[in-house]
């Protein structure tokens, strides 16, 4: 079974350049460098026209931690009908009490608003008490798939516990490894584990073409600034998947 790469994108260039690099699912966020927050309904649209391969949309109203109240519960189902009626193939969300469990009353919620779509509980799991028991309370409200790095800060360094969770959790539901993957390292990774999927950001440098610039002022925080920006990488995304194909 050949692994499918999934790649982390906030543009409609990256996304068109994910695909080109063949990339088998991307995940569309907005504000990656804050942990990936909901893409606005243009972006979604924009990119749904421009890419044929599976989008799948993050749900998560703020940086931050993953305990949300009503006000934002309702704004993640609303965002989902958004995302939906835009023609996305999946979203990816979760949510957490305040001990660290999963929150089963508002991942269903979440879950029933994107339903048909499918669901991917992202890394908000990697900040549960307890890997395992978190996969079997994601299980039991019918997820499809569970983003992790294996409760660690890199998917190299949290290997054992990858390997523990795939066994656990069987043909479903699905676990993609995240954290820190590159050309590298995802064979290591995959072999190790035995994780069919892999989420990557697969990103370059690129730098402003304006010409003017202000100097000592700045909104963004460093190390970009306003002058560059990361960029999926077709070319990053070619190697990751030829350094799969030949391991």
């Amino acid at each position: 079974m050949p692994i499918l790469v999934e790649v982390a994108v906030d543009s409609v260039a990256s996304a068109v350049a994910a695909q080109d690099g063949g990339a088998g699912r991307i995940e569309l966020c907005a504000g990656l460098l804050e942990g990936g927050t909901t893409p606005s309904a243009g972006m979604i649209a924009a990119c749904r026209e421009q890419v044929a391969i599976p989008l799948f949309v993050l749900i998560r109203p703020r940086s931050g931690d993953f305990l949300y109240d009503d006000a934002e519960l309702a704004v993640m189902q609303r965002d989902i009908a958004v995302a939906r009626d835009l023609g996305v193939d999946g979203i990816v969300t979760g949510a957490l009490r305040p001990d660290g469990t999963v929150d089963a009353g508002h991942t269903t919620a979440l879950v029933d608003a994107a339903r048909p779509l499918a669901v991917t509980f992202h890394r908000a799991f990697d900040f549960t008490r307890n890997a395992a028991e978190a996969l079997e309370a994601v299980t039991a409200l019918g997820i499809d798939r569970v983003l992790t790095s294996g409760w660690a800060a890199t998917a190299v360094e949290g290997i054992g516990t990858l390997t523990e969770l795939v066994g656990q959790a069987g043909e479903r539901p699905v676990l993609v490894a995240a954290g820190g993957i590159t050309e590298v390292n995802v064979a290591r990774i995959v072999r190790a584990t035995g994780v069919r999927e892999v989420h990557v950001r697969a990103a370059a440098r690129r730098d402003s073409a304006m010409t003017y610039r202000r100097g000592k002022l700045s909104l963004a925080k460093p190390p970009l600034g306003e002058y560059a920006r990361l960029e999926a990488d077709r070319r990053l995304v070619q190697r990751l998947l030829k350094a799969v194909e030949e391991d």
